[in-house]
């Protein structure tokens, strides 16, 4: 028996990987790595695939966090290109203010209407190369849609070689908290319209709403990172929210500016921005965020997570629109 069927024969009864259903195990496995308190988040980054690596008869999981996808609404993300962009000795608070004022002059686009969805292709980081061999690149590329008012999502169910993707839509309630602590694009997008364009003035309006819970023993700068952190994986994100949550983050210490351009997983070079994130595995290894950052746009594609300082998994956002259904990709 070879190891397709194998794979196949394993996930005959899998359910289909929806956001309802990764979100749990996410949360599970971020508490159980951290060393540091428990956050309650009332608004929280969104899960909606899981990317099947399978080596022999062994089967590794790996949830993707859903990005801003560096455009206003209603327009495709455009691949960076390779820019000679210098970053060499460029510090993150240098980076952020010029990424602010960039963003900030942008005009955004129409706001969608609470009936459309909104379609993000990602590629995810492989953590083991084999595993697009194997499974084709099925594998790393994952669409999914949300209607902006979170009244359902929709994912393609994973495939193997040869195989169709299937449609599968799924009925949410994600305003006023009836699915628990998850928030529909369109709320999230009032919280970031509404956010003052200083800095100092963003992160009282932060620490006012106090989303998220502070965790035991964080410092108030590690509090203010987690607000922030969340907020920039809104679906649909205005110009001026973008370039206050920008501002907010230049005053926060830790960060750092890899000193050449990155590839992300659609292949991009992009800038790499890395924050330690509090806590530790129980290995005593560190984590870290490293947020991939468009080098002509500043807008973030993508995301990965660093542990003892090497890519311990990730994704980049290809593309990104608004449409009028699930399962149109603009």
């Amino acid at each position: 028996m070879d190891e397709l069927t194998q794979v196949r024969e394993l996930r005959a009864g899998a359910p289909v990987p929806d956001r309802g259903r990764l979100a749990p195990g996410r949360t599970r496995l971020t508490e159980a790595a951290r060393a540091g308190g428990r956050h309650q988040m009332l608004w929280r980054r969104r899960e909606f695939v899981i990317v099947a690596v399978v080596a022999a008869v062994t089967a590794v999981a790996v949830t993707v966090t859903v990005l801003l996808g560096g455009t206003s609404p209603g327009r495709k993300v455009e691949p960076a290109g390779t820019p000679n962009v210098g970053v060499k000795g460029l510090s993150a608070a240098q980076l952020l203010e010029r990424a602010a004022d960039l963003v900030e002059s942008e005009q955004d686009g129409v706001v969608p209407r609470a009936d459309q969805w909104i379609y993000t292709l990602q590629m995810a980081e492989a953590p083991d190369p084999g595993t697009v061999k194997m499974l084709g690149r099925a594998a790393i590329e994952q669409r999914g849609w949300i209607r902006y008012d979170g009244s359902a999502m929709a994912s393609e169910d994973i495939v193997l070689k040869g195989q169709k993707p299937e449609l599968t839509i799924t009925k949410m309630h994600l305003e006023n908290g009836g699915e628990g602590d998850d928030r529909s694009p369109r709320e999230l997008y009032r919280v970031l319209d509404a956010l003052p364009a200083g800095a100092e003035q963003t992160l009282k309006y932060l620490r006012e709403k106090n989303a998220i819970a502070d965790g035991k023993g964080e410092t108030q700068a590690e509090s203010d990172y987690t607000e922030i952190s969340v907020l920039l994986t809104a679906d649909v994100m205005p110009s001026k929210g973008l370039a206050s949550l920008y501002r907010a983050l230049a005053t926060l210490p830790g960060g750092k500016v890899a000193d050449h351009l990155v590839k992300d997983a659609a292949g991009r070079r992009v800038i790499a921005l890395t924050y330690p994130r509090d806590g530790t595995f129980k290995s005593g290894e560190s984590m870290a965020d490293q947020w991939l950052i468009d080098p002509q746009t500043y807008r973030i594609v993508g995301t990965r997570m660093l542990v003892g300082g090497k890519v311990a998994g990730g994704q980049s956002i290809a593309a990104r629109a608004v449409v009028d259904k699930a399962g149109a990709r603009g």
